[in-house]
């Protein structure tokens, strides 16, 4: 079968790539003949290109990372992501803070017509209701400045976790529209609860039981890694030439069973 999504031979970079919906970004990516650069703050079994170690809670490591990588590169997937029982603070600095800083970092070596592609959550559905307080934080000039923003504003970062994906997609809207003369698309995905990892965490600390029952509606499970990765590698793919600023929704069909009442 044809490759219609033209990966192959496209040079790419997978954070977040030793776990969870990274790692099965970045197994897909290989699939398709591509060449993953991969950054993650522990190992990755995959056979990457390149493997580098981040860690997106400190701004120096996002510095050197970045540095070690080589060349230019046509897409980039900002997979790494935190969910509580983890501080609010690095919480909001891995998932927007951090997540922010490596994007800008590469940005000079993204190619013409390249593509930035981000997990953000439905967790972050009341973006639209909270834009001008997104604004404030994605104004700040840097990750310093960001820290302290989000240090004075407590309550409206609350646990960090909705917030900080509602950041991601405010930002993502925002930047899609700066990139535009280059070709860049920024888009990002929101993805429902996801058999992750982290995913047991979430519910330990969050969920009931009748809770869990409403979350994972109506398919009645969890998505699976390798169906919000497919989704992702869509939206960066060359072939979605004019897919740009948007938040695709990931959730079996859940937000339309609720709005709906159906």
């Amino acid at each position: 079968m044809k490759d219609i999504t033209g990966y192959a031979g496209k040079r790419v970079v997978v954070t977040g790539c030793a776990s969870g919906m990274g790692k099965a970004t970045a197994r897909l990516l290989l699939d398709l003949d591509a060449e993953v650069h991969g950054l993650d703050r522990q190992d990755s079994d995959l056979p990457l290109a390149a493997f580098h170690r981040i860690d997106l809670c400190d701004p120096a490591s996002i510095e050197n990372a970045a540095a070690a990588l080589d060349g230019s590169f046509d897409a980039l997937f900002n997979c790494a992501g935190l969910a509580p029982p983890f501080s609010v603070t690095d919480i909001m600095k891995v998932n927007f803070i951090g997540t922010r800083a490596l994007t800008e970092a590469l940005l000079p070596r993204l190619a013409q017509g390249a593509a930035i592609g981000s997990i953000a959550s439905t967790a972050g559905m009341g973006w639209s209701r909270r834009i001008p307080v997104h604004k404030q934080l994605i104004a700040t000039p840097t990750y310093q400045a960001a820290l302290a923003w989000v240090a004075a504003n407590p309550t409206e970062v609350a646990e960090g976790y909705s917030f900080s994906k509602e950041a991601v997609i405010v930002w993502t809207m925002q930047e899609a529209q700066k990139h535009v003369e280059r070709r860049i698309r920024v888009n990002c995905i929101m993805p429902a609860l996801t058999h992750t990892p982290m995913m047991t965490d979430q519910i330990a600390v969050n969920t009931s039981p009748e809770m869990m029952e409403q979350v994972v509606l109506p398919w009645g499970r969890p998505a699976k890694p390798e169906e919000q990765a497919f989704m992702l590698v869509m939206a960066n793919a060359p072939a979605a030439s004019f897919l740009n600023g948007a938040a695709i929704n990931v959730d079996g069909g859940r937000m339309a069973k609720l709005v709906l009442g159906v």
